[in-house]
């Protein structure tokens, strides 16, 4: 176990190295820079010598690999830089944004699990019946829909038509992030029940379902006790990667209800060609999934004890 998790530790290493590398020279490919953004939305025409005082300040007319080393040698003594656009320190901002996609992530996460898991055991129960059908076309629905659209449905209705909750975020608070948590785990749950439904309904089919069953063992206790636990591998797998999406950001969501997160953060800060905040942003992202994915792998050895790490004998 302990050399399962230092070979995955030391494997982020040249992900981090190649993410980073990446979205730099993705952002310098662009064609325009932080000066040349702000001066586009200012409206204001600058002079040459002015443009280019402003670029050697920030370092922009380093080479390439220069400005990339150089940013990558301050992230690892703790520096992230200064914003080009706001001149404030990337790392504090980003960390300011980080309590508000906690918590929008935190609750998607409790509203996926709220909606998708009962309804995904009940459609696999009804099989074929009207209760099936009906959750079925109600998920094919909820996928279809994209997110800003089911946005705009959820602030017409609970926030226009019943005045309940506020049109955009008033700070964050549990009642401000209720409209775009519910957003998020309307897409969410519509593709996960059916994973759920499936997964049930391949663990109701084996021979231990039947087996105790004739020994008169209640449906009931069976469901709850070996079906649910034989299928919380894949649904934990599940909810794991919605962990990374989300706490990576929801730019479109967070946008929608300008609620003041990471993804909005980062939106942002790709629109004003903000280099050390996106670069702040990468990195997270990377970090993100990374922790998660080595989390539900060591996960799976505890929740499966047929599952082994290290390939050892089961």
């Amino acid at each position: 176990m302990k050399r399962y998790i230092i070979r995955r530790l030391l494997s982020l290493i040249p992900v981090l190295f190649g993410i980073t590398f990446l979205s730099f020279a993705l952002m310098h490919a662009a064609g325009s820079d932080a000066v040349l953004q702000s001066m586009d939305a200012s409206g204001i025409t600058l002079s040459r010598e002015v443009i280019d005082a402003r670029r050697a300040e920030l370092g922009l007319d380093r080479p390439f690999l220069v400005q990339y080393f150089s940013w990558l040698g301050g992230v690892l003594t703790g520096d992230m830089g200064v914003s080009y656009v706001s001149g404030r320190d990337v790392f504090s901002t980003f960390i300011s944004k980080l309590p508000a996609t906690f918590l929008l992530a935190g609750a998607s996460i409790l509203l996926t699990v709220v909606i998708s898991l009962p309804l995904g055991i009940l459609s696999a129960v009804r099989q074929n019946r009207f209760t099936d059908w009906l959750i079925r076309g109600c998920s094919f629905v909820g996928n279809s829909l994209p997110n800003f659209f089911t946005a705009l449905l959820l602030i017409y209705l609970l926030a226009i038509c019943i005045p309940v909750f506020p049109v955009i975020s008033e700070g964050i608070g549990v009642r401000s992030a209720f409209l775009p948590a519910l957003t998020l785990a309307t897409a969410m749950s519509s593709r996960y029940l059916m994973q759920v439904r499936t997964a049930v309904l391949d663990e109701l089919g084996k021979d231990y379902v039947a087996g105790e069953r004739a020994r008169g063992i209640r449906f009931s206790a069976t469901l709850w006790k070996s079906v649910l636990r034989s299928c919380m591998t894949s649904l934990f797998t599940l909810l794991a990667l919605s962990v990374g999406s989300l706490l990576g950001g929801t730019a479109v969501v967070e946008s929608v209800f300008l609620w003041d997160g990471v993804g909005k953060l980062a939106v942002d800060a790709v629109n004003m060609r903000d280099y050390p905040v996106v670069q702040a942003y990468v990195v997270w992202t990377a970090l993100v999934y990374t922790a998660v994915n080595l989390i539900t792998d060591i996960s799976y050895h505890f929740l499966d004890p047929r599952i082994r790490l290290e390939g050892g004998r089961r």
